[in-house]
């Protein structure tokens, strides 16, 4: 009688409508799905929630203000028990994070899943993509020893070239026009409020197009036969996050983190050089004049928010012939190269 009493007083105060859940487990997915290789669109997220549940864990120790930020860091490398493993999973999870988002963008551009009615599934998944990259910047800040302080101070130097937006965007960042102890503060800020809330709205935004849509069809796949999400995707997408934790967990524990010389403002290392992500555009900027590899930058990533439509157009403009395939292709081709070259530079 007491179970049915608490039962009827949940109910009264949260009145969720029966078998609310039904049909999101329910919902029917193409057969194609079943192969391993297409269970990678949850993992972002699990990646994202590891992200969360680690970075939470740092805030407890880490003090974002410059005097103590190097040392907070070193305390929970060296000091603080099992603080090097969470901080290690936290860094290792970033960056495996970005490389997940990456595959996902390319298997829905290779599979041209973008075009109508899902133009906004895309622009969603794409501003995730630079999300991402901005928790990158934003956490390697945080560390504020030698090399992610002049990473930091050259990236921040960048954006202030930017056309229209650049030197808003840099009192923004910094607090004002040079490095000072606002700028720590700031992208601590951003890494733990704005970037999460921002990337929370459109993972929500996302998931709520690829419900109403349904995942876009294999071009060219005539099989209708479909399967159930639940069990049987999302026992495969927890399969793939569970392997994606076990191979975290051995690599930090075979890589634990490390931390370089404390932040000096008035000693300039010999070689400032970003994250292996961010590898391709300063591999172009180094190749160009400043402006140009700005502009050409600013261009690269409003087409590829705007790509669905540019597709369409070149489409219309060459039926048939899949140029926008092969200018896609080009460009993901041509991204790599820089990578690999900067990165044996």
């Amino acid at each position: 009688m007491k179970a049915m009493g608490l039962q009827r007083w949940l109910s009264e105060r949260l009145p969720i409508p029966p078998h609310w859940l039904e049909k999101p487990l329910k919902e029917e997915l193409p057969v194609h799905l079943k192969t391993w290789v297409w269970a990678f669109g949850g993992t972002p997220l699990f990646f994202f929630v590891l992200q969360v549940a680690t970075g939470i864990l740092l805030t407890f120790y880490y003090v974002p203000y410059p005097p103590h930020a190097y040392e907070s860091v070193r305390q929970i490398t060296f000091g603080i028990r099992f603080g090097w493993f969470i901080r290690g999973i936290h860094q290792a999870a970033s960056q495996l994070m970005f490389v997940a988002v990456l595959l996902h963008m390319i298997r829905v551009f290779a599979t041209r899943a973008y075009r109508g009615p899902r133009e906004l599934t895309w622009v969603f998944g794409a501003s995730l993509f630079l999300l991402t990259l901005g928790f990158a910047f934003t956490g390697y800040s945080l560390v504020y020893d030698q090399l992610s302080y002049w990473a930091t101070t050259v990236g921040t130097n960048m954006i202030a070239e930017l056309p229209l937006i650049g030197k808003p965007m840099l009192y923004l960042l910094r607090g004002g026009p040079d490095v000072n102890p606002n700028t720590l503060s700031r992208l601590y800020n951003f890494h733990i409020g704005v970037i999460p809330t921002l990337f929370v709205l459109l993972v929500g935004m996302h998931i709520l197009l690829i419900r109403l849509h349904g995942v876009a069809p294999l071009e060219g796949d005539a099989r209708k036969e479909t399967y159930r999400f639940f069990p049987d995707h999302a026992l495969r997408e927890i399969a793939v996050g569970l392997v994606a934790l076990l191979a975290i967990v051995v690599y930090v524990i075979l890589h634990p983190p490390g931390l370089g010389e404390r932040a000096d403002p008035n000693l300039t290392p010999p070689h400032i050089r970003p994250e292996w992500y961010f590898f391709p555009s300063y591999r172009w900027l180094k190749m160009v004049p400043l402006q140009v590899g700005l502009w050409t930058s600013v261009a690269f990533v409003t087409s590829m928010l705007l790509w669905p439509w540019i597709d369409a157009a070149l489409e219309r403009l060459a039926p048939g012939r899949k140029l926008g395939m092969m200018i896609g292709v080009a460009g993901w081709v041509f991204t790599l190269i820089l990578l690999v070259w900067e990165a044996m530079s």
